[in-house]
């Protein structure tokens, strides 16, 4: 019993994007505040209520979401995709806020809410993190900025102290020492200035923050991250063995179905050899693919039927099935035609970098590798015939 348990708990934690972000969705609808399990001892009920009654006293709805991001959760550790995905999920007018409470600045996106305006928002979250400082927990920044949001008009920056120094008659004589007193405070402003100048450009350039209290130890998040990975090495492992018997008790059929039947053979053992000599969590989602590509051309083999099944989506599979049709991308000169989900088609759209299955050094695309080349296949390369080639690790 003792070994029973842990494993379905597992196996009931295992969650897609759209999931995890229905479970929190569901959890707004019940509190508009919602703390992730990991924060829920630091976070204690005084400091939850503050941000409720700040956040009601503003007039529109306010979502709050506090939860850890990394690189390999369900969300790629972009704020950005959790705002779009809760948003979606709940589909409810109102201001979303999203913070990690380990280390980032609150993230927000208005859905249907004429009462405030983007310069209004901007400058409400600039201000709560000036007046509460960088050692500040996420709920003091949110309090904060909510009551700046139900004052009226826009904030203003903080006003920053000044000093002056009288002057005294005796030091304007000869020998006296009046100019090395000034030259110093002087000196000393011009240095508080630009140290100003510095922490003001990298609060406000990227819209981060760190907070010492709330920051992940590095290897609590790559104990996390190694979890996932097995999470999707069992999954994999387990699709693999399904799908393999029912391979395996397919009759020989003729005509197009036996080409069909061939390729699902093929994409499946080629999917066991990726799993095999994975090595990386970018390799895990390689197997994943071609697992997909099996599982569809099984599918034409029994039915009969080529359905138009999307292809998943190009800059991280784990985003699901593409939407729409093939997204045009250019780069340096070169024109890609790429199948992309409704999260990254937006972040093009808007201008910004779409949330990336993370690679060895940024996004994958960036490394060397088959799935880089072919971006998982959807460029028209055959992954199954590249992978027996022995083109993996070339």
């Amino acid at each position: 019993m003792l070994v029973a348990v842990p494993a379905g708990a597992e196996a009931a934690t295992a969650q897609t994007p759209a999931e995890r972000a229905r479970e929190i969705a569901t959890a707004l609808t019940k509190d508009p505040v919602y703390i992730d399990p990991a924060y829920a001892s630091a976070l204690p009920e005084k400091l939850r209520a503050d941000v409720r009654t700040k956040a009601k006293a503003v007039g529109y709805p306010i979502y709050t979401i506090i939860l850890p991001l990394t690189p390999s959760d369900e969300f790629q550790g972009e704020e950005s995709t959790v705002l779009t995905l809760v948003e979606d999920a709940l589909r409810k007018p109102g201001l979303y806020v999203v913070v990690d409470g380990g280390d980032r600045f609150p993230w927000y996106e208005a859905r249907d809410v004429p009462q405030v305006s983007e310069d209004k928002l901007q400058a409400a979250r600039e201000r709560a993190l000036d007046d509460e400082g960088y050692d500040a927990g996420p709920t003091e920044v949110l309090a904060r900025m909510y009551e700046l949001l139900a004052a009226p008009g826009i904030p203003a920056t903080t006003p920053r102290p000044t000093s002056s120094t009288p002057a005294s008659t005796s030091d304007d004589e000869p020998g006296g020492h009046g100019w090395i007193v000034a030259l110093s405070i002087v000196g000393g402003l011009v240095v508080l200035v630009l140290l100003g100048l510095v922490i003001g450009l990298r609060r406000r350039g990227s819209g981060a923050r760190r907070e010492k209290a709330f920051r992940i130890p590095p290897h609590v998040a790559a104990t996390v991250a190694a979890e996932r990975r097995r999470r999707l090495e069992r999954d994999t492992t387990a699709g693999l063995t399904t799908l393999g018997t029912k391979l395996a008790a397919l009759p020989t059929t003729g005509g197009p179905g036996l080409a069909h039947q061939q390729a699902a053979l093929d994409d499946h053992a080629a999917a066991g050899k990726v799993l095999d000599s994975s090595t990386s969590l970018v390799d895990l989602v390689g197997a994943m693919v071609l697992l997909d590509k099996a599982r569809r051309e099984y599918d034409v083999a029994v039915t009969g039927r080529a359905d138009a099944v999307p292809d998943l989506c190009a800059f991280n599979p784990l985003h699901g099935r593409s939407v729409g049709k093939p997204t045009q991308v250019e780069a340096d000169g070169t024109t890609l035609t790429l199948p992309l989900c409704a999260d990254c088609r937006r972040a093009l759209k808007r201008g910004t970098a779409p949330a990336s299955l993370p690679g060895d050094d940024g996004p994958y695309w960036y490394d060397d590798t088959l799935w880089a080349r072919t971006f998982y296949g959807t460029t028209g390369d055959d992954l199954a015939a590249a992978v027996s080639r022995g083109e993996l690790h070339r």
